[in-house]
């Protein structure tokens, strides 16, 4: 499955889901990890709901193989997907430490994220 289908699929999975919206946006956003076979063949389950492709991110894997060094990642990379489980995933995330040092784009998809699992969509 190509990097578009795929982020049509886990958008069509979290439709409706503000939080879960708004932390799988912010990864396809950033443009890295649905090009990473060491992220979609491990943490991304597919399947299909009435004909429409649908895809889930196992947020708890993905980070546990972070935390322990089995998904090598940029700071920014880490960051991104940090922020991104927090909001679909509830996993806990320092705001202080992970917001810190992020670019200006990352910046942007962030606050972008923010508002959208606020329920105000771009």
């Amino acid at each position: 499955m190509t990097a578009d289908h795929l982020s049509a699929a886990l958008r069509a999975c979290a439709l409706g889901l503000y939080p879960l919206e708004a932390g799988t946006e912010l990864l396809i956003s950033n443009r890295t990890f649905l090009h990473r076979d060491d992220f979609t063949s491990r943490f991304i389950i597919c399947g299909i709901s009435g004909g429409t492709p649908m895809a889930a991110i196992d947020w708890g894997a993905a980070i546990t193989a972070l935390h322990s060094g089995d998904l090598p990642c940029s700071g920014g990379e880490r960051r991104i997907l940090l922020l991104s489980a927090s909001l679909a995933g509830s996993i806990p995330v320092s705001l202080r430490d992970t917001i810190s040092s992020l670019d200006d784009r990352n910046v942007a998809l962030v606050v972008s994220a923010i508002q959208r699992a606020a329920g105000k969509r771009p």
